[in-house]
């Protein structure tokens, strides 16, 4: 089974090294790993030809963004699955890839969920964001598994499509309304810990994004055909603290 890695970065320079040999240091060794770089203007470039014997595949050019980064990526990708890594993030451990390779070949499921990891820069942790209680029907009132704990069969993006660059911060959400709660794919919680991701990100960084977000999930699940509640969706904070008070 061959796993298709994908990083897309922008002036990642402080981070890029690390997320590269976290990909390297991976026990299991059928990954292709690909970078989309979007034209960085600091050392970026650099770093990666560094590594460039780690690395299956690379290009460096303008793109429209985060989400037209990813797409490009997946079409570049010839893996069996496709995961996501980010350029601050690296792998919870060396044998990440080998249980999610072992977790599909036992499993007959078109996608896995898991958990993440969240700290601050100096290695705290502050949160395990985990879909162990997570279901499809979630995404109605506003919560999606972490992002990149998920891997999905390549396939499924022919079948259904790639992120939708009408979305500025959501189109991970849609992406997944779409094949989780639409198209109703096969799916499974995993229980892996897949990756260490620093606090923060376009969708978690203040008011203005939660507005926008909260705009973008309704957004998302409106051109889906999927029914929901408007205030459910705003007041999704709640939801969250009375989950984590029942825990």
């Amino acid at each position: 089974m061959k796993i298709s890695i994908i990083t897309v970065c922008y002036n990642s320079a402080s981070t890029i090294e690390k997320t590269i040999l976290s990909v390297g240091e991976q026990t299991y060794k059928n990954i292709e790993y690909i970078i989309v770089d979007g034209n960085s203007k600091d050392d970026t470039v650099s770093i990666v030809e560094k590594h460039k014997n780690n690395i299956s595949k690379w290009i460096s050019e303008p793109d429209k963004g985060l989400y037209d980064a990813m797409n490009k990526g997946i079409e570049l990708a010839t893996g069996d699955l496709i995961g996501i890594l980010n350029s601050d993030d690296v792998f919870n451990s060396t044998k990440i890839v080998e249980e999610i390779a072992d977790f599909h070949k036992i499993n007959d499921i078109d996608a896995s969920v898991g958990n993440i990891i969240q700290h601050k820069e100096n290695g705290k942790i502050v949160r395990l964001y985990s879909s162990k209680y997570w279901s499809p029907i979630k995404l109605k009132i506003g919560f999606m598994p972490p992002h990149p704990s998920i891997f999905i069969k390549r396939e499924l993006f022919n079948k259904f499509g790639n992120y939708d660059l009408n979305f500025k911060i959501g189109a991970d959400y849609e992406l997944i309304t779409r094949f989780f709660l639409k198209n109703n794919i096969v799916w499974k919680y995993s229980g892996i810990t897949t990756t260490a991701m620093l606090v923060g990100g376009l969708s978690s960084s203040g008011s203005s994004s939660y507005k926008l977000i909260t705009k973008e999930i309704q957004k998302a699940l409106s051109m889906n055909g999927i029914r929901f509640s408007p205030i459910k969706i705003r007041m999704r904070f709640l939801w969250k603290i009375i989950g984590f008070l029942k825990k």
